[in-house]
């Protein structure tokens, strides 16, 4: 037993000590203990459990610190309530639902044994916004881009949004220095002014343009075809020299265009890299390209699907042949026009598509057209929409197409260029098409926004002998929204005065016949100085009417008859008789007297000119013959052609030629010497406006009056003559234009486009050249007195006294005889000059404006040619208002 005891106490200790390295190895391995026991045979004791803390619950959420806002509001804007367990990041979800309102600039959560208080410091709300030191960009432009407002509830965020809008609005103007620095100024009742400090800066310019990869042209070619232009002293004036992200993606596609139309099909921009300088004041922009392979026309096919159009004959017209270096625009043209002539034939839904086969072998692509098969096209229907003065017929009988006609695309663009020409609606209308009921229907919209078709004109010029010349003028193009005219127009000046009232029925009837009538009154007086004293030379006095009748030859010609009755009343001033003799010069003195003239008149016009007010493209060409002696005292027969073409040069760029010629010729021949059949008030007259730089009647044949001195110390010697350049160049001029029998009249000018912003207002700058001649009278008797005339008193001669004063008496104290007293300003010579088909050149620049008053028109002129006794003036200005 001892024995067994002794192992039995033995195998417990060993036991034991098992059990303890093992519940060492438990506790580090995470197995229970109980488990070892089970595996020995004892019995396992349930481990005993934690008890977890009880969590606290929110009894109550109190709210400190509101001032505009309820506490129940606030309370709103969170997710904790009464009840809910509290817990560190229950509060946390408190704060970031009261941040999240951007309501408040502060806030703090604290927990007193369930009882949470809320403190809250709110945002102020905003006074006023206040922007300084933006000069480039105004407020009005600014303030709407911001986000900010008075009367909201200030925020950081909207701040930092603003500034980064702010500058933004900078660089799209190219501004890229520009900086804005935010400030608050705080006020009472927690309101708060904020203040944008604006700091512009200079406007970054494009520095330097460099191209890599380019062998075949030059950087400069290239440049040249950009829209983006370096800045240099040549380019002060250019808005193009700035930097534009935009601008930048369009001069790659520039690139590209001019790469495709000289051949280089595989041509691509690898990389367009703007770099701003550390200053912040340019930009260098560098341009990496691959031109690849110069390609030429392979073969060239149209595949018509179209059963109308014949592949092989539509092929052999085509602008591009085989072997031409290829030219991407031309294909586009070529598109173009397949798709307006399948258009013509009434397929108004036609496609056109050319494919390629690009052949790098040879260098050669080959292009086929394909003419997608499509039914032929009825118009079903014409609308005309957005017109609330304008009657419908007005813009309906201007179509050239009518309802149930087949679709013509020529007669769609005819009729778009005839609603522009009406100048009732906006510019740029075009005629909307759009698909019928059916698939061969199509339903053209003329949708219409009207315009201020009334004119009030104000023109005015200066001239040194005129001072001021002013003309003013009330027209309305669509009286009562019927398409007539009517107007009326007062002109005066210092030397003449007119009125006329007309009316214009461009539909009489509803029939395609104009007619019209012109009724006026114009009074013009001539003049000279003669010691700073103004002289009438002659006045003339014309009353008159005026009848017209139109009717279409052709879609572009048409046939004008008129018949025009004048009655003519000139006179001279007193001074120029003596005891009933005219002592004028002789072209005077002839057209003194009553008559009257009865014309008749005949006009034939072309014209295909894209748009009667502002034309960009088509000619017009007219001649005007008219007779005058079906009944009236004066014969003649007299003729005027005038001609003007114009080309969009694109890119905003226009060019027109214009010209025009006149001549007349008298049915009587005068059989007096120095007398001309055709009477001073029915030859031409050049000048402004036709000609710009000179004078109204500034060009063409004239008188001018010589003036003779006395010398003071030698009343008796011989008389001095001025000489002619002094004379035209005297402030008291003395000479008269008498106009000519023939004229000729050019003019080149060259619309120049600006900048959209500049283009949006209206403004349309252009340089121009003048050119003309007035000339074919026949040289008139002129008067010359270099001696004068003896003045007497009380028909007694009178004579020079010692004291230089008139005597009547003829001898001096020795008996000696006294020279006769001839008053100075009867000391002169006619001289006749300017009668020359010699040219008359001049140039200058001219500003269009529609501004908001009213068309502005604006001329300076520089004289390169001109003859003796032409007047010249280098400025002159147009305003007026329209409603």
């Amino acid at each position: 037993m001892t024995d067994f005891a002794t192992a039995a106490a033995c195998r417990k200790s060993s036991t034991a000590r098992l059990a303890l390295g093992l519940l060492a190895g438990t506790m580090l391995a995470g197995v229970p203990y109980t488990a070892l026991a089970q595996e020995e045979g004892e019995e396992a004791q349930p481990a005993p459990q934690a008890t977890a803390p009880q969590q606290e619950v929110v009894q109550s959420i109190a709210v400190s610190g509101a001032q505009r806002l309820e506490p129940q509001t606030i309370l709103s804007y969170i997710r904790l309530r009464p009840g809910d367990a509290w817990s560190q990041a229950r509060g946390d979800d408190v704060l970031k639902d009261l941040y999240a309102t951007e309501l408040f600039s502060n806030a703090s959560v604290v927990n007193n044994d369930g009882n949470v208080v809320i403190t809250v410091v709110e945002n102020p709300v905003i006074n006023r916004i206040i922007l300084e030191g933006n000069k480039r960009i105004k407020n009005d432009k600014i303030l709407p881009e911001i986000k900010l407002a008075p009367r909201q509830i200030f925020t950081r965020s909207k701040v930092r949004a603003d500034v980064a809008r702010i500058i933004e609005l900078y660089k799209r103007q190219g501004r890229f220095a520009a900086t804005v620095e935010p400030n608050m100024v705080q006020l009472s009742q927690n309101r708060v002014d904020v203040v944008f400090e604006i700091n512009e800066g200079p406007k970054s310019k494009v520095r330097q343009i460099n191209i890599i990869g380019n062998e075949e042209f030059s950087d400069g070619e290239l440049r040249g075809e950009m829209l983006t232009k370096q800045a240099r002293l040549t380019s002060f004036f250019s808005s193009n020299t700035s930097y534009d992200p935009d601008r930048l993606a369009f001069d790659q596609q520039k690139l590209r265009q001019f790469y495709l139309t000289e051949g280089y099909a595989d041509f691509r921009v690898v990389s367009a890299v703007a770099e701003l300088t550390p200053d912040k004041r340019d930009f260098i922009i560098t341009y990496v390209v691959e031109e690849g392979e110069r390609y030429k026309f392979g073969d060239i096919s149209v595949d018509s699907q179209i059963r109308d159009f014949d592949s092989d004959a539509m092929a052999a017209r085509l602008p591009m042949k085989q072997g031409d270096w290829y030219d991407a625009k031309l294909v586009e043209d070529t598109v173009e026009q397949l798709t307006e002539l399948a258009g013509t034939f009434g397929y108004a839904f036609a496609g056109v598509s050319p494919e390629f086969r690009r052949n790098p072998e040879t260098l050669t692509m080959d292009v086929e057209f394909v003419l997608r098969e499509a039914p032929r096209v009825y118009v079903e229907r014409i609308d005309v929409n957005g017109n609330t003065l304008t009657q419908d017929k007005v813009v309906r009988r201007e179509f050239r197409i009518a309802e149930g006609d087949a679709f013509n695309s020529l007669a769609v663009a005819r009729s778009t260029a005839r609603i522009n020409s009406l100048g009732y609606f906006q510019e740029n209308f075009e005629i909307n098409q759009v698909e019928g009921s059916a698939p061969d229907r199509i339903i053209l919209e003329a949708n219409v926004e009207e315009q201020a078709t009334g004119e009030l004109q104000l023109s005015a010029g200066f001239s040194s002998l005129e001072s001021f010349i002013l003309a003013g003028s009330i027209r309305q193009r669509n009286f009562r929204g019927r398409g007539q005219t009517v107007g009326l127009s007062v002109n005066y000046s210092r030397y003449s005065k007119s009125a006329q009232v007309s009316f214009t029925e461009p539909y009489l009837f509803d029939r395609n016949i104009s007619a019209g009538v012109d009724i006026y009154r114009r009074d013009f007086n001539s003049f000279n100085f003669r010691n700073n004293e103004r002289n009438t030379t002659y006045e003339q006095a014309t009353t008159g009417a005026s009848l017209r009748l139109g009717v279409p030859l052709t879609e572009y010609l048409s046939a004008i008859g008129s018949y025009t009755f004048n009655y003519d009343d000139v006179s001279l001033g007193d001074e120029f008789f003596e005891n009933g003799e005219c002592r004028a010069s002789r072209f005077l003195c002839e057209a003194i007297g009553e008559r009257s003239s009865s014309i008749l008149g005949l006009s034939l016009n072309y014209n295909t000119l894209d748009s009667r007010l502002r034309p960009t493209r088509g000619e017009t060409i007219s001649w005007t013959n008219e007779f005058a002696g079906l009944g009236g005292s004066e014969k003649y027969v007299r003729s005027r052609a005038r001609m003007a073409k114009y080309w969009p040069l694109g890119s905003g760029f226009v060019f027109s030629l214009a010209g025009e010629g006149g001549w007349i010729r008298g049915l009587e021949d005068s059989d007096e010497p120095g007398r001309d059949s055709i009477r001073l008030t029915d030859r031409f007259f050049l000048g402004e406006p036709q000609m710009r730089g000179f004078d109204i009647r500034g060009i063409g044949p004239r008188i001018v009056r010589l003036n003779y001195t006395i010398d003071p110390d030698n009343p008796a010697g011989p008389r001095i003559l001025t000489p002619i350049e002094d004379a035209l160049n005297a402030d008291q001029r003395f000479d008269d234009s008498i106009g000519g029998k023939a004229y000729y009249q050019g003019r080149a000018e060259l619309e120049i486009p600006l900048g959209s912003g500049v283009r949006e207002l209206g403004i349309r700058p252009s340089v121009w050249v003048d050119v003309g001649s007035l000339f074919a009278i026949t040289r008139p008797t002129l008067v010359n007195q270099p001696n004068g005339r003896q003045a007497t008193q009380g028909g007694e001669p009178l004579f020079i006294g010692p004291d230089g004063l008139p005597t009547l008496d003829p001898t001096n104290d020795d008996g000696t005889a006294r020279p006769p007293f001839i008053p100075e300003t009867s000391f002169y010579r006619e001289v006749f000059v300017g009668n020359t088909a010699a040219p008359r050149i001049s140039a200058g620049i001219g500003v269009n404006w529609n501004s908001p008053f009213g068309p502005f028109r604006i001329d300076i002129a520089q004289i390169i040619k001109k003859e003796v006794g032409d007047d010249t003036k280098t400025f002159s200005f147009n305003v007026g208002t329209q409603f």
